[in-house]
């Protein structure tokens, strides 16, 4: 009698939890349909990109083998390591520094450059305006108020912003493709610029399909006759929901008469960043991630001293380090990024373009010098 009672207690125990995890799963299913989560591209976007050949196997890939976790480190222990590990300082107790410049009273003559934090920027040169993966919405994560933008680093949102001639999309991470911010841009927005079958989400998102540029690497867009943007290599990855890889990832190449910017998005360091450099001669500033990164993951994110040895590559004047100060996407202490850099800096005395939020940066000068402010904050 006893063991019939347990029996029943154990399979009313268990039915329970099958029917939580039903109810989460169909939960799960029925939020992925939300919007942010994009679309995969199909149709005629679709057959474009199965003649790329960096689309292999049903996927874009790498130039060189790219595992998403290092030799020694497991998909397992980074779960964990997410989920329960608990790593000192990685979100800071006082509020960054920042300032609000006014970008729409910016004279156009000026050429400019404004970071907003992570890898969100707005470039101004020539007369023409650029922004570059911006999140405006606080936070990195399809999941509402998960990853929260740190204090003081989240004081610009859309409607700071002038009317943008290119949007420039490295990848579509969450934490450089923001649903909630390019909704808000479009109306603002003359022309977008991205890797192939990216535009899949900005037609999903109700963009004006004659305004979506989609390139492969090593491709060009002429903005004028003194000014191309070309799209480089990266070593990264893509995707929304439960797809990767479907959508390609850039670096890109701002080139004028005067000035040669290299824009990074995200990568891992490999043999594409001497070739960069080698095909353009060189760059007055490279903007390059740092932050973010570990070792169990070194492929896909730079690590600081690999940060300074693709400048070298790239045979850069200036460098901006981004991928930080704004959100908590890795497990090294918020502020470890620009200690680490600056440190191993010191033997090479590249300039470091370290700005705070929101202050201007004169690409014309090259003698302009920034104030380490982190050191000043816990």
């Amino acid at each position: 009698m006893a063991k019939t009672k347990r029996f029943k207690i154990i399979k009313k125990a268990m039915i329970t939890i099958l029917i939580l995890v039903g109810a989460l799963l169909i939960g799960a299913i029925l939020y992925m349909q939300h919007p942010k989560f994009g679309k995969a591209p199909s149709g005629q976007r679709l057959e474009r990109i199965r003649q790329s050949p960096h689309y292999k196997d049903g996927k874009f890939q790498n130039i060189h083998f790219t595992p998403m976790v290092s030799e020694g480190y497991s998909m397992t222990r980074a779960a964990y390591d997410f989920a329960f590990t608990k790593f000192p300082r990685t979100v800071p107790t006082d509020v960054i520094p920042s300032v609000k410049t006014d970008l729409k009273s910016l004279p156009i003559t000026e050429n400019v450059l404004v970071w907003f934090g992570h890898s969100s920027y707005f470039i101004q040169l020539n007369g023409i305006r650029f922004l570059i993966d911006p999140v405006f919405s606080g936070n990195a994560s399809p999941v509402p108020n998960s990853n929260k933008a740190f204090k003081g680093t989240d004081i610009y949102t859309v409607e700071d912003m002038p009317d943008i001639d290119y949007l420039l999309i490295s990848h579509d991470h969450y934490d450089h493709l923001d649903y909630q911010t390019i909704i808000k841009l479009r109306p603002r927005v003359k022309q977008v610029v991205c890797g192939l079958g990216v535009g899949a989400h900005f037609e999903y998102w109700k963009y004006d399909r004659a305004k979506i540029i989609e390139k492969d690497w090593n491709e060009s867009v002429k903005i004028n006759d003194e000014m191309t943007l070309y799209t480089t290599t990266a070593r990264h990855f893509s995707g929304r929901g439960l797809q990767r890889d479907n959508t390609l990832w850039l670096s890109y190449v701002l080139q004028t008469t005067e000035l040669n910017l290299y824009l990074g998005g995200d990568s891992g360091y490999d043999t594409h960043f001497a070739e960069i450099g080698e095909r353009f001669g060189g760059f007055d500033l490279a903007i390059l991630e740092n932050g973010q990164y570990n070792e169990g993951w070194r492929e896909i994110h730079l690590l600081p001293e690999e940060v300074l040895q693709a400048a070298q590559d790239l045979k850069a004047k200036r460098v901006l380090p981004v991928h930080s100060s704004k959100f908590k996407l890795g497990f090294h202490a918020w502020d470890e990024p620009l200690i680490r850099i600056t440190e191993n800096n010191k033997m090479l005395n590249i300039p470091l373009v370290t700005p705070i939020v929101g202050e201007l940066v004169n690409l014309n000068d090259s003698s302009q010098r920034f104030k380490p402010w982190w050191e000043e904050l816990r």
